[in-house]
């Protein structure tokens, strides 16, 4: 039986109680100076945080007021996937700096005692075509590298499948958020402050919208800095009342429409009214006793499968940091990006030989060409990108990993007036190459960096797992699950352990934690290692598990703002 919409919990049962979204309002927004000057947000010591344990319910994401978001549609009674869609709303208002309505989203749903995923990406508009770039590479910003957004139509099928809620509901704090605006989290504000400079040194006046919306007078992007966007309000409000429909065929539909056409883009409304997303068969691989799923292709989560396959049998030294152990971590997921980077493309277009890859076969052949030695996989490096990852769950069973992005930042740079819709830049990762499984081509989705994880033991549910960060993702994801799995890292801990991270060649990035010693030990071995002090160039990840008795316990990246909501 479905729980009333607006029930809140009492202590034994749940009681109708029509409540809103509201929180104590002190200042309506203005671009008044942070507060920066007289306390420093900025944590100058490594924090030491705790897991979260509970059972009523639990959203795990890096922006804060975003996971409480996700809680208060849980004591609403609503699902994992309401949380989800309410959190992944609030994101593209509260962390703007790696996501929007204007990117794309995937997740992986464990509901009814199944485990579902959503592809919810789009693809090249119809007429953006190899011809059509005339030669040129495809550029980072701009109208050219924006494929068909999917994130709101991702909202709306994910509701239709596992929501309780109605829709418009579980969109009123991102709506509340744009609308009275809220104090930069230290995180944002970096990333926020790194895409002015970056946007201001282009000086292009496809930017003039982005410094519009993003940069309004008097508005510094610094840690408690407030910002606000009416546009953004309104935009949502539209997808509130249209089920997210009006993103497609509505309104919002034509300002995307006529904003392309008149500044000679190829993303038209045509392309808007045609897009659907998909549900998908997950894909798996053993590590010991327990599946790690994923999203089949275009995603590259297969890349983290192959990897844990070939290291499932593998002999690794028992410490986590041993250099023996991170030698052959790095080395099979060198191998397993080169896989991917030859074959991965549009399963709708191309044949993407996912099978062969996950097959014993194939990776006994992985593992034979991992020696004592660093290898140069002669593939290409891996790039960057920014996203949001968020993980739920609700007191029934219900778990949803999620994922949703703009790839670069904000994304293409381009924001379609008078919607505060930034879009996304995901054409940027297609391949030029003629005959490639990746080459552009209209209607053809794009090799998709993010990625949502899920962990079972013998086919019961352990929980949703994700660690953004572009290409880091995969590689995020082996270090997580080996973390969890091999050194019995509870989720917190699982998160905050130092990360290494392949760049390319033989060129390894790791964090200071990894000592001098590791450090070294793994130059003998002939990687070229290097220490990145900056954190969150290594992913920010988001972890819950369910135990005995429905207990959840969660961890939340101490590299982001982030934490862990329950009840």
């Amino acid at each position: 039986m479905q729980r009333n919409p607006t029930a809140t919990r009492t202590s034994s049962r749940l009681v109708s109680k029509p409540t809103t979204f509201t929180v104590p309002q002190s200042t309506p927004y203005s671009a008044h100076p942070p507060y920066t000057e007289a306390v420093n947000p900025d944590n100058p010591y490594r924090s030491t945080r705790q897991p979260v344990l509970a059972r009523g319910g639990m959203v795990a994401t890096s922006q804060p007021l975003a996971a409480q978001a996700g809680l208060f549609v849980l004591r609403e009674g609503g699902t994992a996937a309401d949380a989800a869609i309410a959190t992944a709303a609030a994101l593209t208002v509260l962390e703007p700096t790696s996501n929007g309505i204007g990117g794309d989203n995937f997740a992986l749903l464990w509901h009814g005692g199944e485990l579902l995923g959503l592809n919810a990406s789009g693809a090249a508009p119809a007429r953006l075509t190899l011809d059509a770039l005339n030669g040129q590479p495809m550029p980072r910003h701009g109208w050219t590298p924006v494929t068909i957004p999917g994130a709101v139509r991702g909202w709306a099928d994910l509701h239709a499948r596992a929501g309780r809620l109605p829709f418009a509901r579980l969109l009123e704090p991102a709506i509340h958020y744009a609308r009275q605006g809220y104090p930069l989290s230290p995180e944002v504000a970096r990333h926020w402050a790194r895409a002015a400079q970056i946007y201001g040194a282009v000086a292009s006046p496809q930017f003039s919208e982005w410094f519009k919306v993003f940069m309004p007078p008097g508005f510094i992007p610094a840690p408690g800095a407030v910002w606000a966007s009416e546009a953004h309000a309104r935009t949502l409000e539209l997808m509130a009342a249209s089920g997210g429909e009006d993103f497609y065929t509505g309104q919002t539909a034509q300002r995307i429409h006529d904003a392309g056409q008149a500044a000679g883009g190829h993303l038209s409304g045509d392309d808007l009214a045609g897009h659907a997303s998909e549900w998908v068969r997950p894909i798996s691989a053993r590590y010991g006793d327990h599946e790690i799923w994923e999203l089949p292709p275009n995603g590259q989560g297969v890349v983290a499968l192959i990897a844990l396959g070939v290291l499932d049998k593998l002999e690794l030294p028992p410490g986590r940091d041993d250099p023996a152990s991170l030698h052959r971590q790095i080395e099979a997921v060198k191998l397993a990006f080169a896989d991917a980077h030859r074959s991965l493309g549009d399963p709708r277009q191309v044949e993407v030989p996912v099978e062969q890859w996950l097959s014993e076969a194939h990776q006994n052949e992985l593992r034979s060409l991992i020696g004592s030695s660093a290898r140069d996989p002669q593939t290409d490096s891996p790039g960057s990108g920014g996203t949001v990852y968020l993980a739920t769950a609700d007191g029934q069973g219900n778990m949803v990993s999620f994922i949703q992005s703009n790839y670069m930042g904000f994304g293409s740079g381009v924001v379609v007036p008078g919607t505060g819709v930034a879009l996304h830049n995901r054409g940027h990762n297609f391949s030029l190459q003629a005959g490639h499984p990746n080459v552009l081509a209209p209607g053809k989705r794009p090799y998709h960096t993010i990625i949502p994880g899920f962990l079972t033991r013998q086919g019961r549910p352990v929980g949703p797992f994700g660690v953004m960060g572009g290409f880091m993702q995969p590689q995020g994801h082996v270090q997580v699950v080996l973390n969890t799995l091999r050194s019995g890292l509870n989720p917190q801990a699982a998160l905050d352990a130092p990360r290494w991270q392949w760049l390319g060649g033989q060129r390894v990035e790791v964090e200071p934690e990894l000592g001098g010693e590791v450090r070294s030990a793994l130059s003998a071995r002939g990687h070229q290692v290097s220490v990145q002090p900056e954190r969150a160039s290594f992913g920010r990840g988001q972890i819950i598990w369910r135990g005995e008795h429905g207990v959840l316990m969660g961890g939340s990246e101490s590299r982001a703002d982030g934490q862990v909501a329950a009840f």
